[in-house]
């Protein structure tokens, strides 16, 4: 039962935090452009945060532990595909820190989340340890990051988008 669950939660973790960007949007709708424009801005900060992890793992090129024979609960990825770092904690570091970004508040769902998002990877046998902790780093760092680079330019965007701004902003 909880192999089937940490099987199932891998990669439904990634689900629910898309599913907490458009309710931290549908709720920036009626706030200022700026508090809509960090939820944006946060989203395309985790887009970012993946694409830096994916040339890391081509200058990395470590090994998953289930190529050497450690035993998986879930297929072992095919080869090609590196460990270090798991892109799926820094989707969810980065996603959690995005969100924290944009709405304080989520904090104590979303960082706690992407921490066991984070370790169900090394629980169902494809990453090591470090790789999930330096995913999370990554994704924590430099999705809120990209987001606040960012935020300046979505800003107006999202003011020319909207038919009236309800608050100032």
């Amino acid at each position: 039962m909880f192999n089937e669950l940490a099987k199932t939660g891998t990669d439904l973790g990634l689900v629910l935090f898309a599913v907490l960007f458009v309710v931290a949007a549908w709720r920036a709708l009626k706030r200022p452009a700026r508090d809509l424009a960090l939820v944006v801005a946060g989203a395309v900060g985790v887009t970012g945060a993946y694409v830096v992890s994916e040339v890391v793992k081509l200058l990395v090129k470590e090994e998953r532990p289930c190529r050497g024979g450690a035993a998986t609960i879930v297929a072992c990825p095919p080869t090609g595909d590196w460990s270090f770092p798991s892109n799926h904690a820094v989707i969810a570091g980065g996603a959690a820190g995005a969100l924290v970004l944009a709405w304080r508040a989520l904090a104590w769902v979303v960082l706690p989340l992407a921490a066991v998002m984070a370790y169900s990877r090394v629980f169902v046998g494809v990453h090591y340890l470090h790789d999930v902790l330096g995913g999370l780093a990554l994704g924590l760092v430099l999705a809120p990051l990209f987001a606040l680079l960012l935020v300046g330019a979505v800003t107006p965007v999202v003011r020319r988008a909207r038919p009236a701004e309800p608050y100032p902003g």
